[in-house]
């Protein structure tokens, strides 16, 4: 039996499963990671805080399974998108690495929207903030001297391949992300890099998510326990990761995912430009392959913010949601703790309550919590280019163990949800699922749907009592904004 590792680098945790080739699970482990402030929107990790993690995590699969890791043959990696490693000549950080969620090169991103359109047209998105293309020159601005001893930039996870390699990769799914590369064309953009102040030379060579990038060094191999020719995959962003954990490959397949962030995702029949909505346009994993995704920035986070205010854990917060009132509508919660993407791109965007009443309670609050956030990603996935042919979500993410939230959104949307076995079906399964598809493995064996536990239909009585709170929060945006 051949078996495959797949790493995850999250935001708040390293993790890392060990796959045999029937894709049955031998053994996970995880390692937290904290996040530094500095100032108020600023949001960054130290490069080798993420390697440190891994590496501890696959030293305990060694000690745990050392026949199966002697037979692993391939690695796959995922991450979170967007952030920028700078690396001086020697290869070293020139700085901890500048996160998808900061935001502190809004007006970069502002400026560098309005003065070139080649960035929707050529890159297939708006300007963000949380993009790398907007740090880079939030750098060349405030911090020059870092900027002019940049050799390479890479993000999160292609920082872990070259400690893993020695070599300087990305894959197609990630560079997307970084507004520098031709997403029709699969390649960097010479032009969208000179804007910003750089060149081809700075950045890392490019392979499709399933192809091999490069080899694990020798000395690591010794190290776990692993042959000398163990392959690494191109690996993927995490979003397109996990698409490839729930085996989604074709045209209208689609998820939405319940994490911290909230996310639609769809496979396009082609690449599909629709900057002008805040749609993220990227390259899929799979190569020829595209997708879109209507990305809101506090899902799950805003249960998480709700329960630090009330000081309560999130599980005592739904339990104090009483069933008989699931179809109220009042009061309405806006989900713009951290600024918007889909569809506003607007990261001054504000949320709160509104419609409060005396009577109202902690459960009453969470259940506004959870309408809020589905409203918000009903907004997301009405602007994706064909959202008429999805015809079934698979629900990911923590959310995905609240069947209540789902059949909101489920209804507001007109999508069927399906409900996984495993809801924790993740980015580190795609991952591995990349590495066995650099091993060889056809895409048809390895990318398959997962099986579900139930599914949940939309609910017209449940969307007709939602509606009037829907369309107040829709009227409200403008309100909430500095724009």
């Amino acid at each position: 039996m051949t078996y495959y590792l797949g790493i995850d680098i999250g935001t708040s945790s390293i993790k890392v499963v060990l796959l045999d080739a029937e894709q049955r699970q031998h053994g996970m482990a995880s390692r937290p990671l904290s996040v530094s402030r500095p100032a108020p929107g600023w949001s960054e990790q130290a490069p080798a805080s993420w390697w440190e993690a891994v590496d501890s995590a696959i030293s305990e699969l060694a000690c745990q399974q050392p026949d199966k890791m002697a037979a692993t043959r391939a690695i796959g990696l995922s991450g979170q998108m967007h952030g920028l490693v700078a690396l001086d000549g020697q290869d070293r950080p020139l700085r901890d690495a500048i996160l998808w969620n900061d935001s502190r090169a809004g007006a970069e991103a502002s400026e560098l929207q309005n003065r070139y359109p080649e960035f929707a047209r050529i890159g297939g998105n708006l300007v963000m903030a949380g993009f790398t293309a907007a740090k880079a020159v939030w750098m060349a601005r405030h911090e020059p001297e870092l900027f002019d001893k940049i050799e390479t930039i890479l993000l999160p996870k292609d920082y872990v391949r070259f400690c893993l390699t020695g070599k300087k990769v990305s894959d197609m799914s990630d560079a997307s992300g970084t507004l520098w590369l031709d997403i029709a064309r699969r390649c960097w953009s010479e032009k969208l890099l000179d804007i910003c102040g750089l060149g081809l030379l700075q950045m890392p060579a490019l392979v499709e998510g399933s192809e091999v990038s490069a080899i694990l060094l020798p000395e690591l191999a010794q190290k776990w326990g692993m042959t000398s020719e163990v392959v690494i995959a191109g690996g993927a962003g995490d979003n397109a990761a996990a698409a490839i954990g729930l085996g989604l490959r074709n045209p209208a397949d689609g998820f939405v995912s319940l994490g911290t962030s909230g996310v639609v995702f769809q496979i396009t029949h082609g690449f599909c430009e629709q900057a002008d909505k805040a749609v993220h346009a990227f390259c899929h994993a799979l190569p020829g392959s595209w997708h879109q995704m209507g990305v809101i920035l506090s899902a799950s986070d805003s249960l998480s913010w709700l329960s630090e205010i009330a000081g309560q854990p999130v599980p005592a917060l739904l339990a104090q949601m009483r069933p008989e009132d699931n179809h109220k509508c009042w009061p309405v919660f806006h989900p713009y703790l951290s600024g918007e993407r889909t569809p506003h791109n607007d990261p001054d965007a504000k949320g709160g309550f509104f419609g409060l009443s005396r009577r109202d309670g902690t459960g009453d609050l969470t259940r506004a919590v959870l309408q809020g956030v589905a409203f918000a990603l009903a907004d997301a996935l009405a602007v994706l280019d064909t959202p008429e042919e999805i015809g079934m979500l698979i629900a990911t993410g923590g959310g995905a163990k609240n069947d209540y939230w789902l059949s909101v959104i489920a209804s507001l949307t007109g999508c069927k949800i399906g409900v996984p076995e495993n809801t924790d079906i993740g980015a580190a399964m795609g991952a591995a699922r990349l590495a066995m598809l650099a091993d060889g493995h056809s895409i048809a064996h390895i990318c398959t749907p997962p099986r579900l536990s139930h599914i949940i239909d939309p609910d017209p009585a449940l969307a007709a009592s939602l509606q009037p709170g829907y369309q107040f929060s829709q009227t409200l945006y403008p309100l909430m904004t500095k724009k």
